[in-house]
């Protein structure tokens, strides 16, 4: 059964423009600032109004997915004119994939929640297929933060955490007795693929040849690892706490800790789909921000937890969700840390922003692991498919200010590592274990 509305975010601004308004100002100047004390929410919202009604966005069982589910169990996008918005849980990332292809006339979708890389290597074709291209747009950071890497119990004492080193001789004995070390990630090139490789290399264990790689679906992570078949994963949040929850195996570290405050999932449409309807994405663009800053506080932690454990989204106990979701983590270890900082990040600290720089780490990484060509043309790529100006644009009609720039600048990694967007090549020249071709 659907939340009952927030009465203070579910209805629209009242209509505070008189004909006394009017008459007061004159020109251009009265009509404007009217409309503009009218509606203050933007006037896509409540006057011509969106184009359609309608889209249908997918999401997988995350917590980074929550802007969707808040928008639509609090009735923002009934707000901006959306009524007829359908949330539609996706299977895996390449369901996710197969669906933006087919697009929501076809019975599959027109976006929603997606790992950040999806939308350029669907884009270019990498992952379609025959490697035919379906243009697609980013139109905002869903999230900053909590993800992490678990690992199987069997590995508890070798002290393994944020530094993976240890990991190397425990893999190195295990495949030495004849079996297969298996580390699992969500979609090849995406996020969590980008982060478990980080990880690995790092510590001097090379992703593709002294481990078997697979691709497991979020919702199915802690079920594989306690039947044994992997020795570690990558994936969000609630996954890692509910593995800890069931003594299963235990949290190394949170990407957090990898990158502070570093970009996840973003909220992508099919490019046909915004360039028909720019009102509608403005709509409904407005109401995943609003989403956003809802998730933010501290305030509505427990009713969200509560609200995404729910059979008809995640389908797990609230307190799989409530922890790491509030920044208090247990490891699973013995290490227990609280206000960690490591909490998710929906819009404050600029996490709903798409910087064009945090996409051009995630294409260095697919061309570090030779899943992009060298010559890539990052910058080029980025241009074309991170749509920031619509997300200022809907930023604004909600009152909310945009970053200065489109780059948070150079990005410092556990390791001492740093990513500089203006120089790739340095960055990719930097690193000792990669697959450039």
């Amino acid at each position: 059964m659907q939340q009952k509305n927030d009465a203070t975010m579910a209805k629209p601004p009242a209509l505070t423009a008189t004909r006394r308004d009017f008459l007061r100002m004159s020109g251009a100047t009265a009509l404007s600032g009217a409309i503009s004390s009218a509606f203050p929410s933007g006037v896509f919202a409540q006057g011509a109004g969106p184009e359609l009604s309608k889209a249908v966005l997918g999401y997988i069982a995350l917590t980074d997915a929550a802007p969707l589910v808040i928008a639509k169990e609090k009735g923002l996008f009934d707000k901006y004119g959306m009524k007829d918005i359908e949330i539609s849980k996706q299977a895996s990332w390449a369901a996710t994939r197969d669906n933006l292809v087919l697009g929501a006339d076809k019975n599959g979708i027109d976006g929603g929640h997606i790992l950040t890389p999806m939308p350029y290597l669907i884009s270019t074709g990498k992952v379609t297929t025959n490697n035919v291209p379906t243009p697609m747009y980013i139109l905002a950071r869903l999230n900053l933060d909590s993800q992490a890497i678990s690992v199987a119990q069997e590995y508890k004492d070798t002290g393994v955490g944020l530094d993976a080193t240890p990991l190397k001789a425990a893999f190195e004995k295990k495949r030495a007795s004849g079996k297969d070390v298996k580390v699992a990630m969500t979609f090849p090139g995406g996020n969590h693929d980008c982060w478990i490789r980080y990880w690995l290399a790092a510590a001097g264990i090379d992703p593709d040849k002294d481990v078997s790689t697979i691709v497991v679906p979020p919702p199915q992570m802690v079920a594989n690892m306690k039947v044994g078949n992997m020795d570690a994963f990558c994936v969000g949040e609630p996954w890692n706490e509910q593995l800890v929850n069931q003594g299963i195996g235990f949290t190394a570290c949170t990407t957090g800790e990898i990158w502070k405050k570093h970009p996840e999932k973003a909220l992508a449409m099919r490019a046909d789909w915004v360039d028909k309807n720019p009102k509608a994405t403005q709509a409904l663009l407005a109401a995943v921000l609003e989403a956003q800053q809802w998730a933010d506080k501290i305030e509505n932690k427990e009713e969200m937890a509560n609200i995404l454990g729910r059979r008809q989204w995640f389908n797990v106990p609230a307190a799989d969700v409530l922890g790491r979701l509030k920044g208090d983590i247990n490891y699973g270890n013995g290490r227990v840390a609280k206000a960690t900082g490591l909490e998710m990040k929906f819009f404050r600290d600029d996490a709903s922003y798409p910087f064009k720089s945090h996409d051009a780490w995630f294409l260095a990484e697919n061309i570090r692991w030779g899943k992009l060509e060298a010559t890539t043309d990052i910058k080029a790529l980025v241009d074309k498919v991170n749509r920031e100006d619509i997300w200022r644009d809907a930023a604004k009609s909600i009152g909310a200010t945009a970053p200065a720039s489109s780059s948070r600048g150079p990005e410092t990694f556990f390791d001492g590592k740093i990513f500089d967007p203006d120089n790739t090549s340095a960055y990719l020249s930097s690193l000792a274990i990669k697959r450039i071709v």
